[in-house]
């Protein structure tokens, strides 16, 4: 999936009328939150901090590609919820995300700072991401790594790779500084960003902490083959906040007046 979305994007640069050069660095600050198997109906659930930083490689005043790393926490707790059921399964999660990706971005309007006629545009974005998460809970006062306990009666990796999209609006503020706000979704290819999916596992043929850790409902309702997450293949995260941009500009105009 990787290489074919780089093969797409080298199309695209290949294929595009190049009239100028841009490259255009900044960072980003704001909320990260997910969805699944822990937050099943809320895709704007904020749940810890967003941060980040990029650069990118503007072609014209509409189209960019750019490389950014990104780091944020999620979380979620049945002891939360409003659902009763839910709150008798009691499970919870804390991991925090380590991201690189390779975006996208298409401009509505022709935008560039201190050059377009345009000080603003709203743009949406699309790419590829490689995500290392580590979920841990609180359990009796200790923390645990769950990957490590296999709480699912599954080993799996703590990489993945997510298809990033969004949307986001651009505001020259001053200059050559972007101010921009944005939301940004992942599906991620994992359903394990909250070690929870699929059934309860036979606690039997499981260690004491790992059993306690897999179900730690007071009366123990996990039954073995009984479900334990929800049907859905993947979890979602994302990152929206603002950020703040300085673009270098290489040649004097992007187009022919």
């Amino acid at each position: 999936m990787v290489r074919s979305l780089l093969v797409a994007f080298f199309l695209v640069v290949i294929s595009l009328n190049l009239k100028a050069q841009a490259w255009e660095i900044g960072a980003f600050g704001g909320g990260s939150g997910y969805m699944g198997d822990l937050n099943q109906k809320n895709p704007f659930k904020v749940s810890g901090v967003g941060l980040g930083a990029f650069a990118r490689y503007n072609f014209n005043g509409y189209i960019s590609v750019g490389a950014g790393v990104s780091y944020g926490v999620i979380s979620a707790a049945d002891s939360l919820s409003s659902n009763q059921q839910t709150r008798l399964r009691n499970l919870s999660f804390t991991t925090r995300l380590l991201e690189g990706s390779l975006t996208a971005e298409f401009n509505f309007m022709e935008f560039v700072p201190s050059v377009s006629k345009n000080i603003y545009t709203p743009y949406v974005l699309f790419g590829v991401a490689y995500t290392d998460f580590n979920p841990q809970t609180t359990y009796n006062g200790h923390t645990y790594n769950l990957r490590d306990y296999q709480t699912g009666g599954v080993a799996y990796k703590n990489t993945a790779l997510a298809v990033p999209f969004g949307i986001g609006f651009k505001y020259n503020v001053a200059g050559r500084m972007t101010l921009a706000a944005n939301l940004g979704y992942r599906i991620a290819h994992t359903d394990y960003l909250d070690d929870v999916s699929g059934i309860y596992p036979d606690r039997s043929k499981m260690s004491a902490t790992a059993a306690a850790l897999s179900d730690p409902s007071i009366n123990h309702i996990g039954r073995p083959g009984t479900q334990r997450g929800d049907l859905r293949l993947h979890d979602t995260y994302f990152f929206t906040g603002l950020s703040i941009s300085y673009t270098f500009i290489t040649q004097k105009c992007y187009y022919e007046r």
